[in-house]
């Protein structure tokens, strides 16, 4: 997601420093004439201040996926790191810092009693607690600083080469891709709207706060796979008990932890996936973008 929102910002003409660890950035990237590569270590706060002196505006994406047990290190990886890199950003005097979080930070939520932007909540997965946690570090640490924080929560952003979205095709493409029965109501965004609504955060005045991205209509997790598998001529996912996916996660988990390899699969993400979530979106309506280019899945199954 962050190379995507790198590539939609590069046009326009903005300065980008690119933070990147170990992996280096994509060539197209690294060669744009307006971004600055800079290699440094969220566990290592030390190496952050040439990420952050001088810039306006940090939007963090940072995170672990598919790796094994994250209740293990989760914890660290979310809340840790993102403490180091905030502190180098109010040292530096950065005047907005912007996360990427998600609805599910409130727990379970519908379209009838939707999220709207509290942090006195109780998440269920060891993800949205730790997302949650973050959340509260920024605004805590900012008061009284120069630092305006800003939380974007995100429906689940669909398009292709979103990695969710292409794991669930190449699983589906396999017919190994399944779901309970029980009905998930999930919030969508099309990755074209992701993109305009954070350019939006980074670049309008008066932006602060909590902002829940979403589109317009509700669908259930169901729905959405089966409106996907049908345009990728893919079988329908099967139905089949929570328990089951369950076991299939941790075998997963088992098999990465021997092999050191990814797992595709965490029990954590079976678990906040079945979190019914939905926002209220009429904040970011008013103060980020008036309308969606893809205000419904229906508008944008094109973009699978």
């Amino acid at each position: 997601m962050g190379s995507l929102l790198a590539r939609h910002l590069i046009p326009g003409g903005h300065s980008l420093r690119l933070m990147y660890h170990r992996k280096p950035l994509p060539p197209d990237l690294a060669s744009a004439p307006n971004v600055l590569p800079i290699q440094a270590d969220l566990a290592k706060p030390e190496t952050l201040p040439p990420a952050v002196v001088g810039a306006d505006v940090v939007v963090h994406f940072a995170g672990v996926l598919f790796a094994p047990r994250p209740e293990r290190f989760l914890p660290v990886t979310n809340t840790q790191w993102f403490s180091n890199l905030l502190g180098a950003a109010i040292e530096a005097k950065v005047e907005r810092v912007i996360l990427i979080s998600f609805p599910h930070v409130e727990g379970p939520t519908t379209p009838d009693h939707p999220a709207t932007g509290r942090l006195d909540r109780e998440p269920i997965s060891v993800h949205a607690k730790t997302r949650l946690q973050e959340e509260r570090l920024l605004f805590e640490r900012t008061k009284g600083t120069e630092t305006t924080p800003v939380v974007l929560r995100l429906g689940m952003v669909y398009s292709r080469g979103i990695l969710m979205i292409d794991a669930a095709r190449w699983l589906a493409e396999r017919r190994l891709l399944g779901v309970w029965r029980e009905p998930t109501w999930f919030q969508l965004i099309s990755t074209i709207d992701y993109l305009r609504a954070t350019e939006a955060a980074i670049l309008k005045p008066g932006i602060r706060g909590i902002y829940h991205v979403g589109d317009e209509k509700p669908v259930t997790l169901q729905h959405f796979l089966d409106e996907a598998c049908r345009v990728w001529n893919c079988p329908r996912p099967f139905r089949t008990p929570p328990w089951m996916i369950y076991a299939a996660a941790g075998l997963c988990e088992l098999f990465a932890a021997i092999a050191r390899k990814p797992s595709p699969l965490t029990r954590d993400f079976i678990t906040i996936g079945r979190v019914s979530h939905w926002g209220d979106t009429r904040r970011a309506r008013e103060e980020l973008i008036s309308e969606l280019q893809y205000p419904t899945l229906q508008d944008g199954l094109s973009t699978l």
